[in-house]
């Protein structure tokens, strides 16, 4: 009988360890909500952060009777020096430190096309919750919806505290 007990005992004891611990506390800033936690993007998700953003991109497209844009890599250079740029004056607008507009970006590029537009972010954010809150604004939801739009670029610059500086240019 006690080897029974023991063997029962060391089976719970067993399968308690194996058990995950709950979960974290969130901790709460001054508001009452969770506070966010820090998107650290590695060298090897360029793609996969690039093409993810694509894909979101059709699909609110195509939900919008839209024709699909493609990534041009023109764009997505214009896009990757304002990030920087952008980092570097600590402010998000859409001037360079050097005076320049979206569109002076795109031609020293050398993209033939006509500037769609241009979204901008300073955020903590991943790509989709920003996506998200480009279409939460009016102007920033037409540049992404345009009927003209045919071409995209989009890049980021994240600092080593993890604000991220993100771009979106779209072209025709």
């Amino acid at each position: 009988m006690a080897r029974i007990l023991a063997l029962f005992l060391t089976v719970v004891l067993a399968l308690g360890a194996c058990a995950a611990p709950p979960p974290p506390e969130p901790q709460l800033g001054p508001d009452g909500r969770p506070l966010p936690k820090v998107y650290r993007i590695r060298a090897g998700d360029v793609s996969k952060i690039e093409y993810r953003m694509l894909d979101s991109v059709n699909s609110l497209r195509e939900a919008a009777g839209r024709a699909p844009v493609a990534l041009n890599a023109k764009l997505n250079a214009a896009a990757a020096t304002h990030s920087r740029d952008m980092s570097v004056q600590n402010r998000p607008w859409h001037f360079g430190s050097d005076g320049s507009s979206p569109i002076d970006r795109i031609r020293r590029v050398g993209y033939e096309g006509e500037l769609v537009g241009e979204n901008i972010s300073e955020t903590y954010e991943t790509e989709l919750e920003t996506l998200a809150a480009w279409m939460d604004e009016e102007d920033t939801r037409r540049v992404i919806l345009s009927p003209d739009a045919r071409q995209m670029g989009f890049a980021w610059l994240q600092e080593d505290n993890g604000k991220i500086w993100w771009t979106l240019v779209m072209g025709e």
